[in-house]
């Protein structure tokens, strides 16, 4: 869905190396916690949000390893928690009908239903311009703090 992010590099560190600096680790991005551990030969970063009171998206990260020699392909996927998805794909959803409504409108209504047609779109292009700045500042603001930490840590020095 479009809440999913990958990006791929090549690290000049080995995979034990790469495993010994992020496991364990913790990092605080807007005084949440995420910790680095490895489940099925696959790192993961999730966010400790239990005593958490407000209302966040907040993603799980999965760092895939792949040795080539002396180099190591390292392939970062972030996706959306499952309990925190339903929100974000019913407002998307709800946009979409509204932008569906008012292209119905325009290609089928008269003169007298225009009126119809922009109100509907604007208020639909509105919600979602809202939404998708809110995701920029929270959840993919997230996204990227995380990858960039990993990136940082994965450099060879």
């Amino acid at each position: 869905m479009i809440f999913k992010r990958s990006y791929k590099y090549q690290s000049t560190m080995p995979i034990d190396g790469i495993k010994s600096k992020l496991l364990g680790q913790h990092m605080q991005i807007h005084q949440m916690d995420f910790e680095v551990s490895e489940k099925n030969g696959v790192l993961r970063i999730i966010p400790h949000a239990e005593r958490e009171t407000h209302l966040k998206t907040l993603p799980i990260t999965h760092i895939d390893l792949d040795g080539k020699g002396s180099k190591t392909k390292v392939k970062i996927s972030s996706k959306m928690r499952r309990i925190d998805s339903g929100g974000p794909q019913l407002i998307v959803i709800f946009c979409l009908f509204l932008l569906i409504a008012a292209a119905l409108f325009f290609l089928f209504g008269t003169a007298e239903h225009r009126s119809y047609t922009y109100i509907l779109g604007g208020v639909g292009l509105a919600i979602f311009i809202m939404f998708w700045i809110k995701m920029e500042t929270g959840y993919f603001d997230y996204v990227r703090k995380i990858r960039d930490y990993i990136k940082t840590q994965t450099s060879a020095t």
